[in-house]
């Protein structure tokens, strides 16, 4: 009877637009409507990524992408340098170990980014490194990384090419693929893009093109030289996501009524803040610092007091509010606030209403009241700008 109020992060909420899109007459992908679609939205949302290079659609989820971005590159015995600060950063690690290669880790304690610094002395030691991945807003730990800062290292201290899961963070957060130097940025459908699950998208720079033209790499349905060829013709080398290409178009109109990908992520960034005062407000710690927040997704520890299984079930079943809990070692320590995509300040607002709710149930002692307060003067303020 009750929707259920989705706030993980990831999958996210579907607006309507892109709902209806999706439920749209099928098309065959070797049609010109289909070329005509393909090319638009592609062109469209090269906007999202900062970026003037072709965007390639790979009909998987986001880890095919980033393991496609892996295994056109490097080849085994191979080295790298991953930059790990939670649960998805260790995604590329066991990519990269899947595939042979030597692997130098760069892990950092999970609620910390990895800073400049951190990686010019990681660096220091190494000479032959043919690609640096970092993961960009690390989604188990709300860590957003200083991305454009990490690509200035890559470039002045080594000759690798620079790789970024953006998955949880593109259509949310700042990016200037071409500005910056990434040569490789990943993202998928299910998270800020406001699509369902089954999307990725991925753009290459013209010094990774190059890297992967003498790579010589013996995958098939992950090959990117094939996935250009086809995109120069408007199409996929296999049969595409039809549906969801069709919903990243409505998507791509929404974001330009909202008035183009820069006033998204300003909203994102409200979002983020009226969160985080909001727990202020309540006597709730976050995981991190406000200098590296992510502006998709706050990690929160357990409320003082409170056993988060309980807690998280109750809002659950009573509230229809439905977080995310913590991965990894933080499983039972934090829970998730995912406030990406079709997410809006009023969404926030009512969030944290039910949240405090169920504080009241638990008897959790605090100043009804006073986490709305501190989120509403948040997005007041942002009004006044």
């Amino acid at each position: 009877m009750y929707p259920n109020i989705l706030r993980h992060p990831g999958p996210t909420p579907i607006p309507k637009k892109v709902e209806l899109a999706m439920t749209q007459d099928m098309i065959s992908h070797r049609t010109v409507e289909f070329v005509n679609l393909y090319q638009e939205v592609t062109q469209n949302v090269k906007a999202f990524f900062g970026t003037k290079q072709d965007i390639l659609l790979l009909p998987s989820g986001g880890t095919a992408a980033l393991e496609a971005a892996v295994v056109n590159t490097v080849s085994p015995g191979e080295e790298v340098v991953v930059i790990s600060v939670g649960a998805f950063g260790d995604y590329f690690i066991s990519i990269c170990e899947r595939y042979g290669l030597h692997v130098h880790k760069l892990a950092k304690n999970w609620g910390e980014a990895c800073t400049k610094e951190d990686l010019i002395e990681f660096l220091k030691p190494l000479s032959n490194i043919k690609a640096v991945f970092a993961t960009y807003n690390e989604t188990s730990t709300g860590i957003l990384n200083p991305i454009e800062q990490l690509a200035e290292v890559v470039r002045n201290h080594s000759d690798a090419i620079f790789i970024v899961d953006g998955v949880s963070g593109i259509g949310g957060v700042p990016a200037e693929m071409d500005q910056w130097g990434i040569d490789i940025l990943v993202t998928g459908s299910q998270k800020a893009m406001m699509l369902p699950p089954g999307l990725a998208l991925l753009a290459v720079s013209e010094r990774a093109w190059k890297v992967i033209e003498a790579n010589h790499s013996t995958a098939y349905y992950l090959n990117l030289l094939s996935y250009r060829e086809w995109a120069a013709k408007g199409m996929t080398p296999n049969t595409p996501a039809i549906s969801l290409i069709k919903g990243l178009s409505a998507v791509c109109d929404l974001v330009e009524e909202e008035g183009g990908i820069s006033k998204t992520v300003e909203r994102h960034e409200v979002m983020k803040n009226m969160v985080r005062e909001a727990m202020r407000a309540l006597s709730i710690e976050l995981l991190t610092s406000d200098k590296y927040a992510s502006p998709t997704v706050t990690a929160i520890r357990t409320p003082e007091g409170l056993d988060l299984t309980a807690f998280l079930g109750h809002l659950k079943k009573k509230y229809h509010l439905d977080f995310a809990g913590g991965l990894g070692h933080l499983q039972g320590e934090i829970f998730r606030f995912g406030h990406m995509g079709y997410c809006f300040p009023s969404d926030i607002l009512q969030s944290v209403s039910l949240m405090e709710a169920g504080l009241q149930d638990l008897s959790y002692q605090f100043e009804p009241g006073a986490g709305v307060k501190a989120a509403q003067d948040v997005f007041l303020s942002s009004l006044r700008k």
